[in-house]
């Protein structure tokens, strides 16, 4: 159904002031416990084009072939028939037990089945900076739609369009109508607790799944099957579970053997599987390496491994082993000289550092922007520090070299509090689409807009950012 307006104003400051007030708070973490909300508000969603959100479309086909692509290059790579590097690049630094648990057979074909990456919008079109497979804001994103649409407002993907896709997920995931999901999120996950509720209940009003928010505490295991317990004592049956808590805390979460039984026996379908090859940044350095050109083109397709090239920035792992003499890092230039040691990198001026260095997964610092360093921020002091741990941490955590984007300049109104009236500011925004995978299709069921103000140089979730789903509008970007 079209959004109707039950509510309509006559400025965009009303506006604005009512969407204030009609998003629900409690679904983001607040660091001032005065604010209602922790985000600037704007009076209307993040305006895209006919030609962008088509472009973001395709996006996730191209994208679930590439998950698609990354399974079969592992598990060929694992098993002898593709070339060694790739399944030793992407189980770095991980302990024996998680690789032997993301390669048992119950879960070899196993893709994630929410896929969100990170595009910033540049001059040139659109970079995806990361990929996300647990990711947050999706009840964020499902609860600020339904706020527009109350003031007449269609978000991309409708005021449903996350929750129906989740629930629509779960249901194909699980192969039952209906069925009954534990969402897990463990201790630290928890302030995704919140959106989670949020999200849940969405899709159980939608009908699509009796789905639950729990703690790993409340798991039930029986040799027949898993179960939820709930709070007065009741049980019920569970279909699927869906894992919000990360592998690398694994040993931290409760009961998490139990899940992992269940779901081996086909007790239990879990999602996303517990592959943390598959949640690695460093995949982006084996699509554009060299060596693999053929294999990629292969699993991909012709033309769907071009864009793919052109939206993922250039890639390289940071690794410390030394290179034969007559060797270089492929692809790689300083000073427009190839690069046969990383430590060549030391030498660049600030305006010819266009990078970023951040751990590539399996890591409590390889998510929310922790870890990440941008290079030209750096003194050189701090750039050489930061290439020397990144090569020296290559044993247990993998960092990537990547090449930096930046954003597009463009202009965002939001209501300044301070003032009571709509402002203006300068701001790059990163744009954050939720897929949905429903058999061979990757759905679209929404688009996050984190609009922050132009001198930041990492795009997250903050106090003077504007955070907006998205819609079609003429002149939009």
């Amino acid at each position: 159904m079209p959004c109707t307006a039950s509510k309509t104003f006559s400025t965009a400051r009303e506006q604005a002031r009512y969407l204030h007030d009609a998003i629900p708070p409690g679904l983001f973490k607040i660091e001032d416990e005065s604010e209602r909300i922790a985000w600037r508000v704007s009076p209307e969603p993040f305006a895209l084009s006919a030609a962008s959100v088509a472009k973001i479309e395709l996006i996730g086909q191209d994208l679930l072939a590439f998950y698609r692509g990354l399974n079969s290059l592992y598990n060929r790579s694992a098993r002898g028939t593709a070339p060694a590097f790739i399944a030793e690049y992407l189980d770095q630094g991980k302990p024996e037990f998680i690789v032997k648990l993301a390669r048992q057979n119950r879960f070899k074909q196993d893709i994630p089945l929410v896929i969100r990456p990170d595009l910033m919008l540049t001059d040139d079109g659109f970079i995806a900076s990361e990929l996300d497979s647990i990711p947050g804001g999706m009840g964020f994103v499902g609860a600020m739609t339904q706020a527009y649409c109350e003031v007449g407002l269609e978000s991309i993907g409708g005021s449903n369009g996350i929750a129906a896709g989740f629930g629509a997920m779960l249901a194909a995931a699980s192969g039952t109508e209906n069925p009954t999901v534990a969402v897990v999120v463990s201790k630290e996950a928890g302030d995704y607790w919140g959106e989670l509720e949020w999200l849940v209940k969405a899709v159980r009003d939608l009908g699509l799944a009796n789905a639950h928010v729990c703690a790993p505490e409340q798991i039930v295991f029986t040799e027949e099957a898993l179960f939820m317990r709930f709070e007065d004592g009741r049980e019920e049956k569970l279909d699927a579970l869906y894992r919000n808590f990360e592998l690398f805390d694994l040993l931290n979460i409760s009961k998490q053997e139990l899940m992992l039984y269940a779901a081996r026996h086909n007790r239990v379908k879990l999602t996303p599987p517990p592959k943390a090859q598959l949640e690695e940044k460093l995949a982006f350095a084996l699509l554009h390496h060299f060596a693999l050109e053929a294999l990629w083109r292969a699993e991909l397709g012709h033309a769907t491994y071009e864009r793919l090239l052109a939206i993922f920035p250039k890639t390289w792992v940071l690794d410390p082993r030394p290179l034969p003499p007559q060797a270089q890092i492929g692809g790689l230039v300083a000073g427009g000289k190839p690069v046969s040691d990383w430590r060549a990198l030391i030498e660049l001026g600030k305006s010819e550092r266009d990078y970023v260095v951040k751990p590539s997964g399996f890591s409590e610092l390889a998510w929310g922007s922790r870890g990440v360093k941008i290079a030209n921020d750096l003194t050189k002091e701090d750039w050489a520090k930061t290439i020397d741990d990144a090569l020296a941490a290559y044993k247990h955590t993998p960092h990537i070299l990547q090449r930096f984007h930046k954003g597009k300049r463009i202009r965002m109104p939001y209501l300044d509090r301070s003032i009571d009236d709509i402002k203006m500011f300068d701001a790059r925004v990163r744009l954050c689409p939720y897929y949905f995978v429903v058999g061979d299709e990757a759905r679209l069921g929404g688009i996050l807009a984190t609009v922050a103000p132009a001198d930041k140089r990492l795009i997250h979730g903050m106090t003077d950012a504007v955070m907006a789903p998205c819609f079609v509008k003429e002149n939009g970007y």
